[in-house]
């Protein structure tokens, strides 16, 4: 496990961080986690979850503009930005999803919403075949099923492989300039401004949180979560960036035809980083969804 210095410190790195003011730390579980919120606390709850390698600065855009239809809770992920990191034998997606659980329990809450982008989405599906039970789910460019051919077996081996490797956080932080920030960034199919590489770029500079996101792809069992996604019940819009070339936008539309109660929204020209790139656009998209949920089931189901 990294050591408490190869953290991203929140007197440092957190000092201009995204919407610092709807910060605050809560003690769930065995963890102290760097939680966001942000609207009026008699509104309807959306969860947001951030995908592998990210931070709450993932929704710096998105969620304020959710915050005028919802009560918006964004929590850092264990072992993701400032939040503490859970014990290797925990961080499986099952892991993960039990220590999302710990978290709302200890705020008290039940969404009405869960928004989850990328292996943030594979969280929520968890959580909800495990009973959770809002209104509407969000796969936000959602990785819920494994990837092709060899890529399912060789991927996971290899991460598990740097994550056990104790220099490896420490040579990508090393090497995590600004031009090296760029093209991993564009290589999703999204392209972001100075201020958002500039913050991915100080999370990678820092060993524990790369070191959270190699723990998190190395656990990480896409198969098991497949085999399961059948019986997904709650009703779920997967939405999808045309030009994602993380995941391919086609798997959604696979993806819909096994689920119960699924439809597609493929939204052109944005990447894997959509709702960084454009979060108006992906407001509207998600806002619309959970309005139209709302007028065929009037009451929640939590």
């Amino acid at each position: 496990m990294p050591a408490p210095s190869d953290r991203p410190q929140w007197e440092r790195d957190g000092a201009d961080w995204p919407n610092r003011a709807a910060s605050r730390f809560v003690r769930a579980g065995d963890l102290t986690w760097h939680v966001q919120e942000f609207g009026a606390p008699e509104a309807p709850v959306v969860l947001l979850l951030h995908g592998t390698g990210a931070a709450t600065h993932s929704w710096a855009g998105l969620a304020p503009l959710l915050a005028e239809h919802f009560r918006v809770v964004a929590p850092d992920l264990p072992g993701h930005g400032f939040t503490d990191p859970l014990p290797a034998g925990r961080l499986s997606l099952p892991g993960m999803a039990g220590a999302i659980r710990d978290l709302l329990r200890t705020l008290d809450l039940s969404p009405d919403l869960v928004v989850g982008h990328s292996a943030g989405a594979a969280i929520l599906v968890r959580l909800c075949l495990d009973g959770l039970a809002p209104r509407l789910l969000v796969a936000l460019n959602g990785a819920l099923t494994p990837f092709p051919g060899l890529a399912s077996v060789l991927f996971p081996g290899l991460a598990r492989m740097l994550f056990l490797n104790p220099v490896t956080p420490r040579i990508f932080a090393w090497t995590a300039d600004r031009p090296a920030v760029e093209r991993l960034i564009r290589g999703t199919g999204s392209r972001l401004d100075t201020r958002g590489l500039e913050l991915y770029r100080r999370l990678f500079r820092c060993p524990g949180h790369v070191a959270g996101a190699l723990g998190m792809m190395a656990n990480w069992n896409l198969a098991a979560l497949d085999r399961e996604i059948g019986r997904l019940a709650v009703p779920t819009l997967l939405l999808v960036g045309g030009d994602d070339r993380a995941i391919a936008p086609e798997t959604a539309f696979a993806l819909k035809d096994r689920l119960p109660d699924a439809r597609v929204r493929l939204i052109r020209n944005l990447g894997h980083l959509a709702h960084e790139e454009a979060p108006a656009r992906v407001a509207d998209e998600i806002v619309a969804a959970y309005r139209e949920q709302v007028a065929v089931q009037p009451s929640a189901g939590t």
